[in-house]
């Protein structure tokens, strides 16, 4: 049997996670989507494509049962058959843009579960399941430039995305003192056309300051589209020197 590419993707349904697991779904491949929705385009195309295809419908505030999940899941796979496992967390959330002391605790606790405690806990799970594997692995956070610039009105995102980079230099010091530790990367994509930039361009000026940088950046026409922001993150993914840099941005 030829060995195949296995890939656990979180944040498929739309936007720039959604290219990602399109441009994954190639014959020999066996991709992991989870995410609040499963998509019907997706699985049409797996099928298409002679893909392999599984989908979780998961809401990764509550990320713990979803981690043991996948634990169990990868434990059961024989990485005799693989060739390569990488994991990649893009889900995220950026809710209300408004100043920290305004801000719902909910939506504080949601921003931080989802772009923060999530992916730390995957990444347990993945490392952990996979530790005796002799494939090589990868782990792929991707992170964003306000997670190294803050914004006003934006603390939570800003603050789940700067502990997503710091907790991948752990995890990288982590992986160096073992043989076959995996590689990781909390990885900037670039400013890219999705639904989030929509949200950020409809937010009040008052609230939010830096609004006519972002609409700026969209009348100027600099926003990457979904498809080329998630070609030019799989091919950092693919670089041989993947996880030399433990935090870097797709524009180098």
């Amino acid at each position: 049997m030829t060995p195949y590419s296995l890939t656990i993707l979180t944040g498929a349904s739309r936007g720039m996670g959604h290219a990602m697991a399109e441009q994954k779904l190639q014959r020999g491949a066996h991709l992991l989507c989870i995410s609040r929705k499963t998509s019907a385009d997706l699985a049409a195309l797996a099928q298409e494509r002679g893909a392999r295809l599984e989908q979780w419908s998961a809401d990764l505030a509550d990320a713990a049962p979803v981690a043991q999940r996948l634990s169990e899941w990868l434990s059961a796979l024989d990485p005799s058959l693989l060739d390569n496992a990488s994991l990649i967390n893009n889900a995220g959330v950026i809710g209300a843009l408004t100043p920290l002391r305004d801000g719902k605790s909910a939506d504080v606790s949601n921003a931080l579960r989802v772009g923060l405690e999530a992916p730390m806990l995957l990444c347990a799970a993945f490392l952990k399941a996979t530790q005796g594997w002799a494939v090589p692995r990868k782990v792929l956070n991707i992170s964003s430039g306000l997670g190294r610039r803050a914004m006003a009105s934006s603390g939570a995102y800003c603050a789940a995305k700067a502990g997503m980079d710091h907790f991948t230099r752990c995890l990288a010091l982590d992986e160096a003192l073992l043989p076959h530790g995996a590689k990781v990367c909390s990885l900037a994509p670039g400013v890219v056309d999705t639904d989030m930039q929509v949200h950020l361009r409809k937010t009040d000026s008052k609230a939010f300051p830096d609004l006519a940088n972002f609409a700026a950046l969209h009348a100027q026409g600099q926003l990457a589209s979904p498809h080329t922001a998630a070609a030019r993150v799989l091919a950092y993914l693919a670089r041989s020197d993947f996880g030399v840099e433990p935090v870097a941005d797709v524009r180098g």
